[in-house]
């Protein structure tokens, strides 16, 4: 066991450090949908798209 840590401590690194940011990435993914905050960064007003990304909600309004 500690053979094959020794051997692969880099590629274990890696994939921790890589792990980290996808787990904060959808930490604030999930935060800012909490929040109602749109996924592209600005708002719904004049956006052709409206209906497909928020539904029947934004069709109403």
């Amino acid at each position: 066991m500690i053979n094959f840590l020794a051997e692969n401590i880099g590629n274990i690194i890696v994939c921790l450090v890589l792990l980290a940011i996808v787990g904060l990435a959808v930490r604030s993914m999930v935060r800012n949908k909490k929040k109602g905050k749109t996924s592209c960064g600005c708002g719904c007003a004049n956006c052709p798209s409206a209906s497909i990304c928020h539904g029947r909600a934004t069709k109403l309004r």
